[in-house]
């Protein structure tokens, strides 16, 4: 399987453990990006993956191309060009204090791409499966109409084409809103994937007796809005869920749903705590599945229970990249979640 995945990646920096920005005075670099966790994830599980994306031709970009390279992600796709790679700060929550992240990236390389300058054709070439997240044409126009270029080339030739709505409220800044672009966009895909409250900010379907910030999220409440969003999406053949419990910073309820070929499944639940790091842990979930749903095309079941556990062990890991293997998650599906020392 090839995998081709398409979006910014940014220059995460972060203050050391659980420090507020206005206190640091140091930060932690590391790199990440909703579609180039995608990529790292599935090269981790031994699927070949290429990450499509534009860079600055400058020191810093190359740091970004050895930093993805350093994870086995392919990287004949990515373009140099632009003045700077964008950058977000994370600051850590912790208990009661929720994490935060502030974001520089406008004017970034990747905001100025445009339709044309990837060779779609060629990236395509030999491919199986395109993923793209709901960041992407949030980021600028010339991204959104690069995105949907991308998904209509990858769509044609055959490929399976995957989507996390992704909404991001800070980033819809250049002059549509996410209802006037993302519905095109979704019509294409034939996979979807979203959190508890994507449905209801992009295209405004909401489950019923569903309240996010109380921790009030009744699984099978969502099986409406998975009816709802693949009526309205017929080219959907899978559309997950995932549901996040947050009773802390500190301390989560993980878990997810799944319609697959009219059929409603409900993940196994995850209560995670103490987390090490939130950040990525959706990416993980979209990662796992497309794995499970590639190598098992006929147990829909498996890839829900895998992107699960997967997304799972994220939360345990620093940065935005998923280092776990697909023995690791085998074993937390298989029962075994008592994180004994492995000898």
């Amino acid at each position: 399987m090839i995998a081709i995945t398409f979006g910014e990646i940014m220059l995460r920096l972060a203050p050391p453990g659980f420090q507020r920005l206005q206190h640091a005075t140091a930060f932690e670099a590391s790199y990440g990006g909703g579609e180039a966790n995608v990529a790292a994830s599935l090269a981790n599980y031994g699927i070949r993956s290429e990450f499509a994306t534009r860079l600055p031709d400058n020191d810093v970009g190359e740091a970004c191309l050895a930093f993805l390279r350093g994870r086995g992600v392919g990287t004949r796709y990515v373009l140099r060009g632009g003045d700077r790679l964008g950058i977000y700060f994370l600051e850590m929550g912790a208990a009661q204090r929720g994490s935060r992240v502030v974001y520089d990236r406008a004017g970034s390389s990747f905001a100025g791409i445009k339709p044309g300058m990837v060779d779609w054709f060629a990236a395509f070439e030999g491919a199986d499966w395109f993923h793209w997240t709901g960041i992407t044409p949030a980021v600028s126009e010339g991204a959104a109409e690069a995105c949907l270029e991308a998904a209509r080339s990858a769509r044609g030739r055959g490929l399976t084409v995957s989507c996390d709505l992704n909404y991001r409220k800070n980033l819809w800044k250049w002059g549509k809103t996410p209802g006037e672009v993302m519905p095109q966009l979704v019509s294409l895909c034939d996979v979807a994937v979203g959190n508890e409250e994507d449905a209801e900010k992009v295209f405004g379907i909401r489950a019923p007796g569903a309240d996010v910030t109380a921790g009030n999220l009744n699984a099978e409440g969502y099986r409406s809005v998975a009816e709802e969003l693949t009526g309205r999406f017929p080219n959907l053949k899978h559309l997950a869920i995932t549901l996040r419990s947050s009773h802390s910073a500190s301390h989560n309820t993980w878990t997810a749903v799944l319609w697959s070929g009219g059929e409603f499944r409900l993940g196994t639940s995850y209560e995670i705590a103490p987390i090490v790091d939130r950040v990525g842990g959706g990416d993980a979930f979209c990662a796992g599945l497309i794995y499970g749903l590639q190598t098992r095309p006929d147990d829909p079941a498996y890839a829900l229970q895998f992107a699960t556990a997967a997304s799972c062990l994220k939360h345990s890991i620093p940065g935005d990249f998923n280092a776990v293997t697909v023995a690791e998650v085998e074993k937390l599906m298989a029962g075994d979640a008592s994180g004994r020392v492995s000898r």
